[in-house]
């Protein structure tokens, strides 16, 4: 990714859902050449009190969002329907379009047609998701500004999960809501 077109942004941890386990969650985000947009999530805390997935063969998960794992929400601003992506550190990947809020598009099976690329890396007390998505492969958002909401959820070593976004709405931890997709990107080659 070219540097002038990266957003680097912190995620922030829910006010209901505390964890002294989790120092940080940073993101890179930012569209590269072919209409890709790439992703970096670095979650920095003391992972001998958390519960990372292990690695599995890379493909489609169910329910990825019940542990460790980051999500990306694409729309276009004003646009009611959108993508959510889930990436675990296990590998495995979620996509499911909406075409309002909190409502699945029927018929739409084109998950093995997204395949996004996911790459994860570990260090001491740090763990790296890397993301790719082919937004060619989402038509309706071809080229087009986009609103994003970045965000992850964290399961500690006791089943407790916390809930982190670039900006939540208030009340409960909710992804799906319009005011979370805080991060406008422009126009491809913009």
């Amino acid at each position: 990714m070219p540097p002038d077109s990266v957003h680097a942004v912190t995620l922030n941890c829910h006010p209901d859902t505390p964890t002294a386990a989790v120092r940080g969650i940073a993101a890179r985000v930012g569209r590269e050449p072919g209409d890709r947009l790439a992703v970096t999530y670095v979650l920095e805390g003391d992972f001998d009190r958390l519960r990372v997935p292990s690695p599995r063969a890379p493909g489609f998960g169910s329910r990825l969002w019940q542990h460790t794992c980051c999500e990306v929400f694409i729309a276009c601003k004003g646009v009611p329907a959108y993508y959510e992506f889930n990436f675990s550190p296990s590998g495995e990947w979620a996509a499911y379009a909406f075409d309002g809020y909190r409502s699945p598009r029927v018929g739409e099976t084109r998950s093995g047609e997204l395949d996004p690329q996911v790459v994860v890396r570990g260090a001491a007390n740090k763990l790296e998701l890397d993301a790719l998505i082919r937004l060619d492969r989402l038509p309706e958002f071809l080229g087009m500004p986009l609103a994003l909401g970045l965000s992850a959820v964290v399961e500690d070593s006791a089943g407790a999960l916390s809930y982190w976004a670039l900006r939540h709405p208030a009340g409960k931890p909710d992804f799906h809501h319009s005011e979370a997709f805080a991060l406008e990107l422009g126009e491809a080659g913009r």
